[in-house]
């Protein structure tokens, strides 16, 4: 995909890019000010009005990263997702949402809406059937995560933008997984674009942050909720993932590669019971995937027989890092259970599919035969262990 006739590493190297005008220098300057005059001036700036210089410019980055009229960048990926949905819900609305969902938003709907006074309901499925099915007379939103998290699910993005149309729903979804780089969710009609920025964007373990993309009409309702609720990004960050995302294209296709080439591996496995990656022909998925991505993404994750512990295996591993995030230049892995889902009931994991044994996976920028020499180590490792466990 293009934006303005450029392509993608030229958006992100180029695009919300500030220029240094009195010293010529190459990067974007940093302005570190919390205060700005108000008198004589067109914009009155203040941080928290997620207006200042590099915000600003930052801003049209993902913007013209995600095909969208306007951004806004947030403290966190959670300030970006709660923001997006209590701007277009309040008391006596409805939104519905898929069933598969990271664990953070999961947990914010069904903790805190009632709270609000806000009724909610997830899918069976992820068929556009199964979406209509769930819509009522006060539904106000219907919200998407594709990929999904950590299952690597795929949504029909026309088919939920097309039904939210018919019913005069604003469509939301979280793009993390993807990125920018292999998925653009509104040129296929989806009307609000949210990132853990944190991820991809950020791409070095190092930063906390999210994004909104969307509409002028639809940002400027984000913006009014936003500044109420403060949570805004310090210029300091704002300069650090202006400069990550310069790397994020380069970054992303390397990550998508190895995934392709680790999926493949880990799917010949005898010692690997599945492995869930979109761009493995048998993934259910797969067409539609194909059919709205540029690339697979980085993420798979993977059940390992039950005869082999998964903890135990996590731990042996040398070079591939037991890490609580993702998407970074260095690979990892987790517990869903444990970390992203831990806030889940073990009801809800189970309903999503969400085993105790399984490890999902983010891959780096390493070589991938270092990658693949580490996991047959550790499965070696782990499996000579277990005959002395059976034992005892």
């Amino acid at each position: 995909m293009k934006q303005n006739n450029k392509g993608i590493n030229t958006i992100c190297t180029h695009f919300g890019e500030l220029k240094d005008k009195e010293y010529k220098g190459a990067v974007s300057p940093l302005y570190m000010s919390t205060s700005y005059a108000f008198d004589d001036v067109d914009i009155k700036r203040y941080p928290r009005y997620f207006n200042t210089p590099n915000q600003k410019a930052l801003s049209q980055k993902i913007a013209a990263l995600e095909h969208a009229e306007d951004a806004m960048i947030f403290g966190s990926g959670m300030a970006a997702v709660s923001t997006a949905l209590l701007a277009f819900l309040k008391t006596g609305d409805h939104v519905v949402l898929q069933n598969m969902l990271y664990g953070g938003t999961h947990n914010l709907v069904t903790k805190q809406f009632e709270n609000f006074g806000i009724s909610y309901s997830f899918t069976e499925g992820l068929k556009p059937i199964d979406f209509e099915a769930k819509i009522k007379k006060n539904t106000k939103v219907i919200y998407i995560e594709t990929p999904s998290n950590p299952l690597l699910t795929i949504t029909d993005l026309a088919a939920v933008a097309n039904i939210a149309k018919k019913y005069n729903l604003i469509s939301m979804i979280d793009n993390t997984f993807a990125s920018p780089v292999n998925q653009n969710p509104i040129d296929f009609g989806i009307d609000v674009v949210i990132h853990s920025a944190t991820k991809y964007m950020g791409g070095h373990s190092d930063i906390c942050a999210g994004a909104i993309a969307s509409s002028k009409v639809n940002m400027e309702r984000i913006f009014q909720l936003a500044i109420n609720l403060g949570g805004s990004l310090s210029d300091y960050t704002v300069w650090l993932l202006e400069r990550s995302i310069k790397t994020m294209g380069i970054r992303v296709k390397s990550q998508n590669e190895n995934a392709m080439r680790l999926a493949e591996y880990l799917h010949g496995n005898a010692d690997i019971k599945q492995v869930n990656y979109p761009g493995l022909t048998s993934h259910p998925d797969h067409a539609l995937a194909k059919s709205q991505m540029n690339g697979f993404g980085g993420m798979l994750s993977f059940e390992l027989k039950e005869s082999i512990n998964a903890t135990d295996f996590r731990k042996a591993l040398k070079l591939i890092k037991s890490s609580m995030s993702l998407a970074g230049i260095e690979s990892t892995v987790l517990s869903p259970t444990q970390t992203s889902h831990a806030l889940l009931s073990a009801e809800d994991r189970y309903k999503q599919g969400i085993a105790d044994g399984l490890i999902r996976f983010s891959l780096g920028i390493e070589e991938a035969e270092d990658l693949i020499a580490d996991i047959e180590q550790a499965l070696k490792k782990v499996k000579a262990k277990q005959p002395a466990l059976n034992n005892q």
